[in-house]
Parts: C-alpha cells; structure tokens; sequence
C-alpha cells in the first residue's frame, strides 16, 4: 500500500484496519487509527470514491460451505489473439467453480483456481466446463494439499 498516491499515513493505517476486518465499526476505526469518527468517516468514503476501496465481503469457511478441495490449473489456448482472449475471459465468468483467474506471462496462458467440493466434482468440471472454454489446447492440474494463507490472511 506504500505506493498508491495521494494517500497518506492515516489513509493507509484505515485501508490495513478494513482489509483485516470490514465490519469494523466507524468508532473503533477511529479508535485503532488514532482520529475521530467524523475524519475517519470522510475519509474511508474518499477511498471509497477513488476505487482503493472495491467492497467489502464475508470470507467464508470452505470446509463449511462443502468447498475445501482446491486446484489450481494451468492452461494454455490455441489461440491468443485480441478476440480468442476476450472470448476464454467471458466464458471463465460463467464458471463459479473458478474462484480466480490470472493470465499469465510464461510457458502457458491462464492460472486458475478451481475450487470443488472434492476430486469427482473437480473432474467434472474439468471436463465439463473448462476444457470446453474457447480455444483450450491444453490443461495441467495441480491439488492443493493445504492452505497456509489464503486472501491475504492465515488459512
């Protein structure tokens, strides 16, 4: 966060307090960061407006919510122009098991996170959604045997 411009030392101590805890109420927040409520108001809505803030989210237990087997697959397209990308990229949206999706500068094309409930339903959707995405040449998969930090937190 020491290089987003224009904030200042108070704006990066509130974007760390409401990264680690969203629902922070505005007294403690002001508390934690050493303001009162009425700057600390003006000022989580200014990073709000300029998009440093995009929303705030439950994190939700994936062993709870039936969700804990995640891989992550490497995928590599058959074609990589301008419009096959857009393409992969609109059809990666449809997909809810695809938790994160990255285009990658290296030996293949797309790293995505796919989570499932276990191996049978990750097998499914392998072959039933992705690698039917337009212009997938080739997948690699690989399991994730534990996470040890995930969204930025201890997993």
């Amino acid at each position: 966060m020491r290089d987003l411009p224009g904030l200042d030392d108070f704006d990066r101590r509130i974007l760390d307090v409401v990264a680690r805890d969203g629902r922070i109420s505005i007294a403690d927040l002001a508390r934690r960061v050493g303001l009162s409520k009425s700057p600390v108001q003006a000022r989580l809505r200014r990073l709000e407006a300029r998009g440093a803030i995009r929303g705030y989210r439950a994190l939700l237990d994936p062993a709870a919510t039936g969700r804990e087997h995640v891989a992550f697959v490497e995928v590599r397209l058959s074609d990589t122009r301008e419009t096959a990308l857009a393409q992969f990229n609109a059809a990666v949206l449809r997909i809810p098991e695809i938790e994160a999706c990255h285009m990658i500068a290296g030996s293949f094309d797309y790293l995505l996170k796919v989570r499932t409930s276990g191996m049978p339903a990750y097998r499914a959707a392998l072959a039933e959604h992705i690698s039917t995405l337009p212009h997938v040449a080739a997948t690699s998969t690989y399991v994730a045997m534990q996470a040890v930090k995930e969204d930025g937190m201890p997993a």
